[in-house]
């Protein structure tokens, strides 16, 4: 086919309008057509989205490329920053030779700009402290980064229950081992084994163990007040929606944590926010990078969760983008609902690689134009394949697109900038400093020493009772003896003799005087 079908193919298939995103233009026989525009539609982005590739393909600049221009159309971002490398957002970008290049070839201009960035993280260390109470992580989330077996998540299922019932908030660690203990031991295992059934010491050992482990890990901060309110997520200046990002770059070691606690902020967006409908564009778009982290060894409660999710928050108006490196990483009840998709170079090294390849292409529309198997391993950096839905919501066109440069710094941003960035931010200022609340730790610790004194004075009471009754048996047995015949007889012996001691005559002395015998 002739680049001017190319280019009436691709133009048709995507379309621009005021609510579109420009990604890049459409290459054809290994040359970029500036004409043949790639658009995606931000009233189709609450229908999700995946962006992969392997390592060094470009996909980080990608997720940039899209929050800048979801920013300035006045859509909030939340993404993750795996390596630190996405605060220079909030810096212009700066010329040079490879960017001019880029943008000569796509026929645009390249304006460098700054945008509202605000910083966060999960150790406080590098942004604004994000928490979450225990209560609002629940047990399907905790039972994942403890590491729980179904028997154990079970339990975890029954003090979640057993706290709601009571009304008894779940802040912290504290909180959680408090429950624990409580139900396991003493009157609170009776307390439950009707209702809710019996705890075995040797699983809530188990757990207690792993809750320990946790703590020694530095991940109790993670939970405590003031929790984060998400309301913070939609923030806007100046007209533009504020790009949240949440570093991660100090705890990567615990990939399971921090997957999971941006998973429970999405569970509290779908829970919190009221139907929207279709939107022009959306309230939300929400990265999360590295996905196959959230789905590695997870239970199918926890997967069950995840596709609930994903199936309903899009009529909130929150949009969903993943990011990893193979499409596979992702389960397929779930990519099944990712309609935009950016994939960049796949790498064929290994016969696994190859059937991962054949089965990402078999997700693509057909194409006239390219050798789809052949083009996946030849894709350049900042080079990917798209498919997104149209403003009808059919897939587009599948085409090969060098993607546009961000405008702002692809990169960190210097030390005294981010440090000023975050000792300015209201967000660090609201959550800098825990408190702590009255919770079921002091609320079970005040009912276990209701219970002690009441035992105590139970205990006290029945001593009473006891003593007061003995010595009323005692009194009542010395009256009977003392009321019958023979103890009477005694008795009037008894006085006689004594008094008859006491008051009884002198006895007579002998007249009779000693004889002596000589």
């Amino acid at each position: 086919m002739s680049k001017e079908k190319f280019i009436t193919s691709i133009q048709n298939s995507y379309t621009q309008n005021p609510n579109s995103i420009y990604l890049g233009a459409g290459i054809y026989q290994s040359a970029i057509v500036a004409e043949a525009s790639v658009y995606l539609s931000m009233r189709m982005m609450n229908r999700h989205g995946l962006v992969t590739g392997a390592t060094g393909s470009g996909k980080t600049r990608t997720l940039q490329l899209l929050a800048e221009q979801l920013s300035n159309a006045g859509v909030p971002v939340f993404m993750p920053d795996m390596k630190g490398d996405l605060s220079g957002m909030a810096a212009e970008g700066q010329r040079n030779a490879k960017i001019d290049e880029r943008a000569q070839a796509l026929g645009i201009n390249f304006s460098p700009a700054t945008f509202p960035v605000e910083l966060y993280s999960l150790s406080g260390k590098l942004g604004a402290q994000m928490r979450a109470t225990i209560t609002e992580f629940g047990p399907a989330l905790l039972s994942k980064i403890l590491e729980l077996n179904d028997t154990q998540t079970g339990v975890l299922n029954i003090l979640f229950k057993y706290a709601d019932d009571k009304q008894l908030p779940m802040v912290d660690f504290s909180d959680l081992k408090k429950v624990l203990n409580y139900l396991t031991d003493g009157k609170g295992a009776l307390e439950i084994k009707a209702d809710y059934g019996k705890i075995s010491s040797a699983t809530a050992s188990t757990i207690l163990r792993k809750i320990v482990s946790l703590e020694q890990q530095g991940v109790d901060h993670l939970f405590g007040e003031p929790s984060f309110d998400i309301e913070d997520l939609f923030e806007k200046i100046d007209g533009k929606g504020v790009i949240s990002l949440l570093n991660v770059s100090d705890i990567q070691s615990q990939p399971a944590i921090f997957s999971t606690f941006m998973l429970s902020l999405l569970a509290e967006l779908y829970q919190r926010l009221p139907e929207a409908g279709d939107l022009d564009k959306p309230k939300l778009i929400f990265f999360l990078d590295e996905a196959h982290l959230l789905f590695k060894d997870a239970p199918k409660a926890f997967l069950d969760q995840i596709d609930q999710i994903i199936r309903l928050i899009r009529s909130k108006g929150v949009g969903i983008f993943f990011c990893t490196q193979v499409t596979q990483d992702v389960p397929a009840n779930v990519l099944a609902q990712l309609g935009n998709r950016i994939h960049h170079v796949i790498r064929a090294f290994t016969p696994n690689d190859v059937k991962a390849l054949k089965e990402t292409i078999k997700t693509f529309p057909k194409s006239a134009y390219y050798d789809m198997e052949q083009q996946f391993t030849q894709l350049g950096t900042g080079q990917a394949f798209i498919t997104v839905l149209n403003e009808k919501g059919i897939p587009t066109e599948t085409v090969v697109t060098h993607l546009a440069p961000p405008v702002s710094v692809m990169g960190p941003l210097a030390e005294a900038d981010y440090q000023h960035l975050l000792e300015s931010s209201d967000m660090n200022k609201k959550y800098k400093v825990s408190v702590d609340p009255e919770s079921a730790f002091e609320m079970l610790n005040e009912r276990m020493a209701q219970q002690q004194a009441s035992d105590e004075d139970a205990q006290e009471t029945e001593r009473k009772t006891k003593t007061t009754t003995t010595k009323k048996a005692e009194k009542s047995t010395f009256e009977e003896v003392m009321a019958s015949p023979v103890a009477k007889q005694v008795g009037r012996e008894l006085v006689r003799g004594v008094f008859g001691m006491l008051f009884g005559a002198a006895p007579r002395r002998s007249s009779r005087r000693k004889t002596s015998l000589f």
